[in-house]
């Protein structure tokens, strides 16, 4: 009974052990950027701009593919909030975006 719980505790450090590893290698960055433009939108996931929901919408900001205006349910003072950030923050490459108001 010993040596299986010898053999199982060295099979479940080993196993622990290469997820470790392949978390570590396979780990994915994820832009701040769209985090926090997805807090800056009203979060209603309603889909009125073409995105899937706010986060689809904040990453397609971030990623220059479509403008702030597009999110119908945000309030004006919300898109000048979130341009002046995009403008503002530099990102992984070291770089902002050049975002215009509407």
């Amino acid at each position: 009974m010993l040596n299986a719980f010898i053999v199982m505790l060295i099979i479940g450090m080993a196993l622990g052990l290469l997820l470790a590893v392949a978390a570590k290698v396979f780990a994915v960055e994820v832009d701040e950027r769209i985090e926090k433009v997805t807090s800056l939108l009203p979060g209603y996931n309603c889909g009125s701009c073409g995105y899937p929901g706010c986060s689809g919408l904040a990453s397609a900001l971030v990623n220059k593919e479509t403008d702030v205006v597009n999110c119908r349910p945000s309030t004006q003072e919300k898109r000048d909030e979130i341009v002046e950030y995009l403008n503002s923050t530099k990102g992984p490459d070291g770089e902002t975006l050049k975002v215009k108001s509407i």
